[in-house]
């Protein structure tokens, strides 16, 4: 580099440096362009966000603004107090848990719904919004959950439906001799199936195209490219299984030969009412889950089986099996050190740990 552009480079340098200055501002139409990229790149996120996440967070602010009107409070009044008088008001909200054989059981709102209601309503309030929030502005809201979650363990007080029950490699043994050789039934082994190997989410499993599940070069398996997903994308490679009715490579492969499907369809389709006719509509997140409560129904298992049970059920089995637990946290697209995929295990885990090992 000459003298000349060492010149240059420092004189636009000083130059963007005493723009920045403190208690200087851009210029007015700088000011603006940089609004407009801000708003841009908002509505860019929004736009690239999962279904579900969106439908949440929509969820959450709603109920945020029902606290509001009622304690005639502004909805941009987002702060650590109010967000602690919030836990104490939804705490005496109303829930809904699902009972085998009875129609609704009323409870009040479970924790879990709480803590994510916070989560939505402070990450609304930023992105939607523009509000500028501590980030530690959840925390005091958070402590007193924690408490109130301690005290009613103590109780036993039973709120919600509780986490889904894992899908279990004996469970869906008992599942497959139930499922009837029609297209939805072939549709449905192979959703299981699937869901299980990738341990995936269920908007995950909706939004994949037939072309992002491919033939592994090397004729291992498949190679599932999950492009949505609420942590991260990933690829997941799905190799064949042991047990030929559980595959989920040959279950896959029999779906495809009679749903006949095009590179962009979806790759899980809903079946004309009739059961004789694959229709162009893909199953939404929604759907996926309600295949594997209904193939848990018709099994007479004695769980209700809801579409994160084939996500819990891979982390279980992988540990009983000896898996590294990083194999499951890339598997499922965890984050590492997931501490909800390490509870997971730990759930499972006391037979394996034990202090009486070797005692009795």
């Amino acid at each position: 580099m000459t003298n000349t552009d060492l010149s240059v480079t420092a004189n636009t340098t000083d130059r963007q440096i005493a723009i920045l200055a403190p208690g200087q501002r851009f210029a007015p139409e700088v000011e603006a362009r940089l609004a407009e990229i801000d708003r841009a790149a908002t509505r860019h996120v929004h736009a690239n966000r999962p279904e579900n996440t969106s439908k949440a967070y929509g969820g959450d602010w709603t109920t945020w603004l029902r606290y509001c009107a009622q304690e005639s409070l502004p909805p941009a009044a987002v702060t650590s107090g109010t967000l602690v008088l919030f836990v104490e008001w939804a705490w005496l909200q109303p829930g809904w848990k699902r009972k085998k054989g009875e129609e609704h059981l009323r409870t009040l709102k479970a924790p879990s719904s709480i803590d994510r209601h916070l989560a939505g309503i402070v990450a609304t309030a930023r992105q939607e919004y523009g509000l500028t929030l501590d980030r530690h502005v959840g925390a005091e809201a958070r402590t007193l959950l924690k408490a109130k979650i301690k005290a009613m363990e103590k109780s036993g007080e039973q709120r919600g439906r509780g986490p889904a029950p894992a899908l279990l490699v004996k469970d869906m043994e008992r599942i497959v001799p139930t499922i009837p050789d029609t297209l939805a039934g072939i549709r449905d082994l192979a959703i299981m199936t699937l869901h299980f190997a990738c341990a995936a989410r269920e908007h995950e499993l909706a939004a994949q195209l037939d072309l992002h599940v491919t033939d592994d070069e090397f004729g291992r398996g498949l190679v599932s490219d999950i492009r949505v997903s609420k942590n991260f994308p990933r690829v997941v490679q799905i190799p064949y299984g042991s047990r030929a009715h559980l595959c989920p490579v040959r279950a896959l492969r029999r779906w495809r030969e009679v749903s006949n499907p095009r590179p962009d369809d979806p790759l899980f389709r809903h079946v004309h009412s009739g059961g004789t006719t694959v229709l162009d509509e893909g199953l939404d997140a929604e759907g996926i889950g309600d295949v594997l409560t209904r193939l848990g129904e018709r099994a007479g298992l004695d769980k209700r089986l809801t579409g994160h049970s084939p996500r819990r059920g891979l982390v279980t089995e992988s540990a009983r099996a000896g898996n590294d637990e990083r194999q499951a946290e890339k598997q499922g697209g965890w984050v590492p050190g997931s501490r909800v995929m390490r509870k997971y295990r730990e759930d499972d885990d006391g037979f394996k740990e034990n202090a009486l090992h070797g005692v009795l």
